[in-house]
């Protein structure tokens, strides 16, 4: 047996391995694929083996790839695809920057699979904001109108990117009916009943970005990244654009984290899948200046649901480095000892003991966007 994550890159998809024993082997790549192209996510579903990857071809498009074998070989599936604006109707609108928001497809920027009861169910979230869903195994996709058409889409405008975007799908582990869905800038969305009616549910985070009056809206809130505790999925985390948020009661109410250090700014964040107060984040500067404070790259992790912090640095750089990790390119095992993430310096550490210490496994891979480790025990 042997451990093995995927690393999806700005050229290409990396599969890296290593042997099963203490904890000790090295890890190495003993796969790629895609070479030379951008490969935005990468999924791999515990339920049946299955990889997907999402690929950007440039001019065209981006198409959406799977495998029955673990990356040896690859097929085509089909792409999430946007039904076109009905006649007479009017595109939306970015309402910041006034931009008409297309509707096609520019990023595949989640993918997520259906609960355990549903064999093939894949979710995907995507750039310009919608989320779509297949049945079997990507073959065919369904843009969930319910959400697409809810009047506070209008509301919704780009982040990092130049539209709205779709990036965070928790799936509940014992109701695969309730989903819930972060959007950047557009607040956490939840259903309950498999898509068809949704709630947006954001109260308690506030949006410094925006004037005053509007800093509670929660339509407009931009969560970095949002996960959820496999054991207790009532405690999820985001990383906001502004901060750190949790909640406890599963999305009805967030509380936010004040106190990390040396910074509440990043993108990343992952929670231990057995202990909902443990969580992880790679903090940065600020907004405006996307570089880690003090040009020292650190992880910081709380034990107890955000009371204190401690700042992890053995084995990571700790003077003039200047990598950022984005949202999807850190990870934590199914134990929740193991961690990994990569930056977009193409640098990729590891902890086998929940982050006191790291192992820098290559600098020389292409920007890192996506890290995930086989969940399959």
């Amino acid at each position: 047996m042997a451990d093995r994550m995927h690393v999806a890159t700005r050229k290409g998809l990396f599969t890296l391995e290593r042997a099963r024993t203490n904890g000790s082997a090295p890890w190495q790549v003993t796969n790629s694929s895609f070479l030379g192209v951008p490969v935005s996510i990468v999924l791999d579903d515990a339920r049946d083996g299955w990889l997907y990857a999402a690929v950007g071809h440039g001019h065209f498009g981006t198409k959406l790839h799977r495998s029955s074998d673990g990356g040896t070989t690859w097929e085509e599936c089909a792409a999430p695809h946007y039904p076109p604006l009905a006649e007479g109707e009017e595109p939306s609108r970015c309402p910041v920057r006034g931009i008409p928001i297309p509707q096609s497809l520019e990023l595949i920027w989640a993918l997520e699979p259906g609960g355990p009861d549903e064999p093939g169910a894949l979710w995907c979230g995507t750039i310009p904001g919608g989320l779509f869903r297949s049945n079997d195994r990507g073959s065919t996709w369904t843009l969930n109108r319910s959400l697409w058409d809810r009047p506070e889409r209008r509301q919704w405008f780009g982040g990092g990117m130049d539209y709205p975007g779709l990036h965070s799908i928790c799936v509940h582990p014992k109701n695969s009916r309730h989903v819930t869905a972060g959007v950047s800038c557009g607040g956490v969305w939840v259903t309950e009943d498999g898509g068809e009616t949704w709630n947006c549910r954001a109260s308690g985070m506030f949006a410094a970005y925006m004037p005053p009056e509007r800093r509670g809206d929660p339509a407009i809130q931009d969560p970095h990244r949002m996960v959820q505790c496999k054991a207790d999925p009532n405690a999820l985390w985001v990383q906001h654009h502004n901060g750190i948020f949790r909640t406890i009661d599963g999305t009805k109410n967030w509380t936010e984290v004040s106190n990390a250090k040396p910074s509440t700014f990043g993108f990343a964040v992952a929670v231990h899948p057995h202990d909902p107060n443990t969580a992880w984040f790679v903090p940065a500067v600020s907004d405006e200046l996307r570089i880690p404070v003090d040009g020292r790259v650190v992880v910081s992790r709380t034990r107890d649901g955000g009371k204190s912090f401690t700042i992890l640095d053995n084995g990571l750089p700790r003077h003039h480095a200047y990598d950022i990790v984005f949202r999807h390119a850190l990870d934590i095992d199914t134990a929740g000892n193991c961690l990994a993430f990569g930056s977009t310096t193409g640098a990729l550490w590891t902890s086998d003991n929940q982050g006191d210490s790291w192992t820098c496994v290559t600098a020389h891979l292409p920007p890192v966007y996506s890290v995930q480790f086989d969940k399959r025990g």
